[in-house]
């Protein structure tokens, strides 16, 4: 009886967004077990995504699901769950990135396998968003990214720069080709770090397995792709302290960063707990205010819609390369990299989720700054 009261409700919930229960639509989902409506109503997100890995529920267009979802902004019909409430306390209290912790989603996240990744991101091993005005594939959208960041920076032949966050070293490799500059990425993930040097082998670049905090040398410009997400709140300010004694006086600071609409604790539950853990989404609002006294916004670039593109597109490689590496895995780790890749993927196509490049300046380039788009 219980169940029903919960299944009318989801009912309700899901009609604004155009979703039906055993529908025959590609976006609506079915239902196997009927304690789901229970546990998604008292766990939120946490409890879908959880539920989805059990196999409790299936839906044939994830993706679409999603972006009717939060197109319709059911989420701000439910009610605060109980993870949600423990996520903003602890993030109220507790420093979840702080240095202790740091190393966390590194050996969690991005340490996970070099051979899963290298296949999905493919040849860059870019894990950021694409930028895909002219690019007609994956590969090509990466690069136009790593041009654009070089571009913006203005880069020039023989300068110094710094990548917080460098990743698997796509752009570092990239920079120091192509611009002819010498680079330094750090990252806090040792998998990372290997396949990185090994990348670079024989250009101008060093990788280093370290903190952010612990920074302390002059570059010419500093850039920081998809890192800002894992700073936290209790962060921001020492992290843009610390770009700032890093960066000379008249450098430029490119900040990269997925971000969100609305100030708050901006954190998903479940993929808190089963991708990026202790992750939090920035708002403008956060960042502005972080930079005051330290930082002169410059540009403020949003393609956030482009992230829809990369997402599906690691989706395609990740289902392509799944019967290779499967062996290592098992099913619910299928679902649960399928449900985070293509819930994000309609999050970013409804807009629920932004993408921004910030330019930053020390005090001001005189006579202003030109956009590069």
């Amino acid at each position: 009886m219980q169940n029903n009261n919960f299944k009318k409700i989801a009912d309700n919930l899901l009609q604004p967004a155009g979703i039906e229960i055993d529908g025959k639509h590609s976006w609506d989902i079915k239902v196997s077990n009927p304690n789901f409506y229970g546990r998604v109503l008292l766990q939120g997100s946490l409890g879908l995504g959880e539920s989805y890995m059990d196999g409790w529920w299936e839906c044939k267009e994830l993706d679409e699901f999603f972006y009717r979802l939060l197109n319709a902004r059911v989420p701000d019909n439910v009610k605060i769950s109980w993870p949600i409430i423990t996520g903003f306390i602890k993030a109220r209290l507790l420093n979840l990135q702080s240095q202790s912790r740091a190393f966390q989603v590194g050996e969690q996240h991005y340490d996970l396998d070099n051979n899963l990744f290298e296949k999905m991101l493919g040849k860059t091993m870019a894990y950021s968003c694409g930028y895909w005005p002219k690019a007609k594939t994956l590969d090509a959208a990466q690069i136009a990214k790593f041009d654009l960041i070089c571009k913006k920076l203005d880069l020039k032949k023989g300068q110094k720069i710094l990548d917080i966050g460098c990743g698997w070293g796509g752009f570092a490799k990239y920079a120091a080709e192509k611009y002819k500059v010498k680079v330094v990425g750090v990252t806090v993930s040792k998998e990372q770090a290997r396949f990185a040097k090994e990348l670079c082998n024989g250009l101008p670049v060093e990788i280093k397995v370290m903190d952010y905090r612990d920074l302390d040398e002059q570059f010419d410009n500093i850039v920081s792709v998809g890192m800002f997400e894992h700073v936290g709140l209790k962060n921001y300010k020492e992290y843009m302290q610390v770009a700032r004694r890093c960066l000379k006086e008249s450098g430029l600071f490119l900040l990269h960063t997925i971000g969100s609409p609305k100030s708050g604790n901006n954190s998903d539950p479940w993929l808190t707990k089963y991708i990026f853990p202790n992750g939090v989404l920035p708002s403008l609002k956060n960042i502005s205010q972080t930079v005051e006294g330290l930082f002169l916004i410059e540009d403020v670039h949003n393609f956030g819609a482009d992230y829809e593109t990369t997402l599906i597109e690691w989706y395609k490689n990740f289902e392509k390369v799944w019967p290779k590496v499967k062996n290592k895995y098992d099913e619910r780790f299928y679902r649960m990299w399928k449900y985070y890749l293509l819930s994000c993927a309609g999050a970013f196509k409804a807009r629920y989720m932004q993408l921004w490049q910030v330019v930053l300046s020390p005090r001001g380039l005189e006579g202003g700054y030109k956009s590069i788009r």
